[in-house]
């Protein structure tokens, strides 16, 4: 990594812009291992250590790019910035919507949609999880208007079954029946609306649907909806 100008990465950051930043520091108010850095026109590399002694205000300064974040997101949000209504972005610090690389959804969950969503300003690490050829799973707990029955099982599972208007072919599903009105679908791709979509097609309509898994990382039990953390490692080695 080469060396950055500090009013440079914290305006990427979000905290504000160059002039700001430079008044933050004059305050004092920028401070690298306790000790206030006056000088924000000092270069430094973009690194863990300087993410572990970097602080505003005495909080650590927000993740540096590269990072990924999930939310348990509510329904009743939608994740385009464009869309009218309530959005997912409301969740996370406001200054998060400035940053540059900007922080992007991995996929999407529409508005009547609850569950796990992951965010993240690393294109490549997007692109791996949502390209066709990846096949990352994504878990549903799916509830529905009419009893399930068990041939929904073999069609989902068939690799032949259709969406209205697409000319390819689903790949296999596999889904659990739990009672009459909910099941668990997995599916190993994201078309648009795709689980309603499936249910649709074999004369079902879907009443609440929940993300509980993307690939091997579930919703934590400890993330309860509206919440966010910061992903480690060890969530990124399970999503993939």
């Amino acid at each position: 990594m080469k060396p950055m100008r500090m009013d440079r990465l914290l305006a990427n950051l979000g905290y504000g812009a160059r002039k700001q930043i430079a008044a933050l520091a004059r305050q004092g108010r920028i401070t690298r291992n306790g000790t206030p850095l006056l000088d924000v026109r000092e270069k430094l590399i973009p690194d863990a250590d300087l993410q572990s002694s970097l602080c505003i205000d005495d909080e650590p300064v927000d993740p540096l790019p590269g990072f990924a974040v999930m939310l348990h997101k509510p329904t009743g949000f939608t994740c385009s910035r464009k869309d009218p209504g309530r959005l997912v972005f409301e969740f996370f610090p406001e200054r998060w919507l400035r940053r540059d690389p900007a922080l992007s959804p991995v996929g999407r969950l529409d508005k009547d949609t609850s569950g796990l969503l992951i965010f993240t300003d690393d294109g490549q690490l997007n692109h791996r999880i949502t390209h066709p050829r990846s096949h990352v799973s994504k878990t549903y707990l799916v509830t529905l208007d009419r009893p399930v029955t068990p041939d929904a099982i073999t069609r989902f599972a068939s690799g032949t079954l259709k969406l209205e208007d697409d000319d390819t072919p689903l790949l296999p599903a596999e889904l659990e029946i739990l009672s009459d009105h909910q099941t668990r679908l997995v599916i190993h791709e994201g078309r648009y609306h795709q689980v309603r979509r499936m249910f649709a097609a074999i004369g079902n309509h879907v009443t609440a649907l929940h993300r509980e898994a993307i690939g091997g990382l579930s919703v934590p039990a400890d993330l309860p909806e509206g919440n966010w953390r910061i992903m480690t490692p060890t969530d990124l080695d399970q999503l993939l």
